[in-house]
Order: structure tokens, then sequence, then C-alpha cells
């Protein structure tokens, strides 16, 4: 029997032969516009006349300075290292333009050039070695340029170290991407200017402090306001931007019993060597350390370690000697064994003779100095955070755990060849600026070594011999001053900039280690 013929619904969909008009109607061309009412809008490339109604394009750069933040905004994202020693490069020049007029001498006389080119680097670098004496040599004129150097080298210093770290942290994954914006709040760091203006804040900040505490005690000293507002600011300025300057006559050797002098640059240094990123986030989460992040925990408890750690090795070394700490009161001993054990990774400022300190002293403050202080921070080094990383990796593998772990969270592989890179090149750069002093001075290798490891860390310590090393020699400390101030933050952004995927791996076979 022959199906019946199903009922036709309405949700069927009707059949050509039933309805050809829905499948054969011509499609209806689009009316022309008419040419009298067509009307072109201006090319956002062409400026607007004077009393136009129209403007030109928001994207488009329209001014020198929207191109000048155009430029820098693209150098930041795609070449941040060459950005980084561009701008380092010509503020030096301009503060060794400025320190070679006549008037900024005292004796208003014509400056040697690597005496004012040394000057010009140790302040933009904010290290503090010197082959003149500030205090004496220079005008005031001079030594406003000095502090200028420090203040635009150490903001210098903190904006280009974070831009580095945003160009890195661009090429994350975005799911490292996200976590680290969860955790830092830092979706506003992109933006150069925001950038720029809170690491400004920041800073002036904290030399008004340091100014305001500094400014009672000169006056008490017999200085006048006005020379007392002066060395106020200027060491307000050495002291956060852990420079080492001191415009004082006789430096801060006749203060070796002050508290009221070296508490508050323990303080200031402690304060500019940790970094811009802990400083605003423990400004943000202050009331919750449990919430910091991995970096700050790790910076602070690092930090705080080795300076303690430096303190009670300069006690214990140099309490008998006569020459150093021997000549003092204990409580005097206390404060500048703390005073060497936290400005020996940073600053540079001491009250005692650090020539003649004994030869372990010596190398003890060698590794604080070669480590140094914080990330994007005003401090040199190899960075807290580095060396942190390298025990931590120590560690781990002396445990035989698979992953390194710290503070609930783990840390990748990467960080650490990362880590494992900018070492040895510091180490490298030291030791090769060490064979060449060896081979251009008569000094022994405890000096040389003390002299080499403070000018790449930027700290500023010396035993007395950079004002008589030759010319040559004094070259060679003006490059590993650059090379120590911005050769760190530029070669791991390099390095993390250029990490790649590849496709094809080789076989893997284990060397044998030890």
């Amino acid at each position: 029997m022959p199906p019946r013929p199903r009922a036709s619904s309405s949700t069927d969909p009707p059949h050509p032969s039933a309805h050809p008009q829905l499948f054969l109607k011509p499609r209806r061309k689009p009316a022309l516009p008419n040419p009298d009412e067509i009307t072109t809008p201006p090319s956002p490339v062409v400026k607007p006349a004077p009393g136009s109604s129209h403007t030109p394009h928001p994207q488009i750069p329209t001014t020198p300075w929207m191109r000048v933040r155009i430029w820098l905004s693209r150098q930041a994202r795609y070449a941040p290292s060459r950005l980084a020693l561009g701008t380092f490069a010509l503020i030096i020049a301009i503060i060794t333009a400025l320190l070679s007029l006549p008037f900024a001498s005292a004796s208003d006389r014509e400056v040697p050039f690597v005496d004012t080119f040394f000057t010009a680097v140790s302040a933009v670098c904010v290290t503090g070695l010197t082959t003149v004496d500030t205090a004496t040599y220079w005008s005031v004129f001079g030594q406003a340029v000095i502090a200028l150097g420090i203040v635009v080298g150490g903001l210098g210093v903190m904006t280009l170290a974070s831009i580095l770290g945003f160009a890195v942290s661009r090429h994350l994954g975005l799911t490292q991407r996200m976590l680290a914006t969860q955790e830092t709040k830092t979706e506003s760091m992109g933006q150069i200017s925001t950038l720029l203006k809170a690491v400004i804040f920041t800073s002036l900040t904290m030399q008004l402090l340091l100014t305001a505490v500094f400014f009672p005690r000169f006056l008490t000293m017999g200085a006048t306001p006005g020379t007392a507002t002066w060395e106020s600011v200027f060491m307000a300025i050495s002291v956060f931007n852990n420079a080492g300057f001191v415009i004082l006559p006789n430096g801060l050797a006749p203060h070796a019993s002050d508290w009221w002098m070296l508490v508050p640059i323990i303080l200031g240094t402690f304060v500019g060597a940790i970094g811009f990123p802990v400083i605003m986030d423990i400004a943000k989460r202050w009331r919750t350390p449990r919430k910091w992040t991995l970096h700050t925990k790790l910076t602070l408890s690092t930090y705080l370690i080795l300076a303690f750690a430096g303190t009670l090795f300069m006690a214990l070394i140099e309490w008998h000697n006569p020459s150093t700490l021997g000549s003092i009161d204990s409580s005097s001993k206390i404060l500048n064994s703390l005073l060497a054990g936290f400005n020996a990774r940073s600053s540079g400022l001491s009250a005692i003779d650090v020539g003649s300190l004994h030869p372990q002293s010596h190398f003890i403050q060698d590794i604080l100095m070669m480590i140094g202080g914080g990330s994007a921070s005003t401090a040199g080094g190899v960075k807290v955070t580095t060396f942190a990383i390298l025990v931590l990796a120590v560690v781990a593998e002396a445990r035989g755990d698979r992953d390194i772990e710290t503070y609930g969270r783990r840390i990748p592989a990467s960080a650490v060849r990362l880590a494992v890179a900018v070492s040895l090149m510091g180490l490298a750069m030291v030791t090769a600026s060490v064979v060449l002093l060896l081979s251009l001075t008569p000094y022994s290798l405890d000096t040389i070594l003390f002299e080499t490891v403070s000018a790449f860390a930027t700290v500023g310590l010396s035993t007395g011999v950079t004002p008589d090393l030759p010319t040559a020699a004094k070259y060679v400390l003006i490059v590993l001053m650059f090379a120590g101030r911005t050769g760190s933050m530029t070669v791991a952004a390099a390095l993390a900039l250029r990490e790649r995927s590849r496709v094809i791996r080789m076989p893997k076979e284990q060397p044998i280690i030890g």
C-alpha cells in the first residue's frame, strides 16, 4: 500500500514551484547618491586651517611633543635596551658639558676633562666615586650640576628599569600576564606618562622628608639658614638616590657618633635601594603584607638578611681595630656597623676610614657590593632578587625538588637562567677590569678588587686610591660605572625579550656535573 502524503506544516520550507516569486524576484540595485549632496570629510593627515571647525584625527601626531611621546612609546616597547643606553649617554654628555664651564670649579680654572667626565658619569650613574673633592673643588654651581645629574640619573634608573620590566612582561604568555596583572595591580604601568609621574612623586616625597630631617641638624651645627638648606637638599638627594656624594668640609668623619645624622642616612638609603615597585606595592597594601607580591617579599627579606649579616661581620672583624671602630664608644660602633651593613650595597657613605679596614672586611664588602640592592632602584650590583633566585635554585637542587618554590609561588626555570646570565656577565666585567687595572697601576689585588667592584656596583666606597689612578685607569672605571649602571637591566631585558621556542629540539643527554 503506498504511503499517505504527509500533511503540510507551517514550519516546512516552501517549495520553489509553489512560490516562484520568492526565488525568481530580481535584486534591486541600490540607488546612487546625488553628487550635489556628497560631502567629503577632511583628511586626518592635513592640519585644519585656523578658525576651522574640523579637528585632526586624535591618533595622528600634530605637535613635536606628540611625535616625541609616540617615538618614546615605540622605543620602550620594541627597543627598551637601546632607549636606556641612549638616554644615559645623552644625560652624561649634558652634565659633562655643564661641569666643563669655567665657573663650575671653585677656582674658576679649567677642569681637566677626565675629572669632569669621571664626575659626570659618577653622578648620573649614582656611584659616588670621585677623583676630586666635591666639597672644595666644585663651586656651588658645579655642586648644583652634580645634584641635577644625581636626580636625573636616579629618576632615569627607576623609570627605565620599570619600562624594561613592562616591556618584558608584554612578552609573557596570556596566562602569565593575567596572573601578573591580578597580583601586581599594575594595569596603568604601560603608560609611560603615568609611570613617570608615579616615580617622580615617590622620589620627590622621600627627598623632601629627608631634607626636613637634615635641616634642623645642620642648623644646630652652626650653619646659616641658606647653607643649612643647601646642604640638607644635597644630602637628601645623595642619600635617597644612593649616590654617595658629600659636600660637607670633612665628609662624615666628624659625625661618626652622630645618631641624628647617620640614622636618616641608613633609612633613606634603605628606601632608595629597595626599588620603586616595592615602594608602590607596600604603599598600596601596607595593611596586608600577606598580599605583597613575590618580588616585594624576596627583595625585603633578602635585603634585610644581607644588611644584618654585613653589620654582624663588620662588628666582629673591626670591633678592636684602632683605625676604624676601635677608637669610638660601643654605641657608635654599633651605629657605624649598621651604616656599613646597609650602605655597603648601595650608597657608599661611610663615617670611618674605608682604607683602614682589615682585608677580611674588604672581602665581605666586595660580596655585599656585588649583590647590590633591589631591582628598579637606585642601587647597583646584580640585585638581591638575582642572588635570592640563585640561592633558592641551589636549595631546591640539594633537596631534590622538581620546582623552585618560595612564599607559595613557583619560580620558572627561565628566571633561573636569566639570573645565571646576569651574574656571570657581572663577574666577567669585573674580572676583565681587575686584570686591566692591575696592569696599569702598582696597587695590590685587594685594593684594585675593592675599587673595581665599587665602580661596577655603583656603590662609591673607596680605599682612597681613585684620585691617584692614571688617566687610562680612570677611563676603565668610567666604562665600568656606565656598564654596571645600565648593563644589568639592559642585558636582562634583552635576554628576556629574545626568548623563543624552537619547534625542533635536540636529543637530551646529561653531562657529568661536579
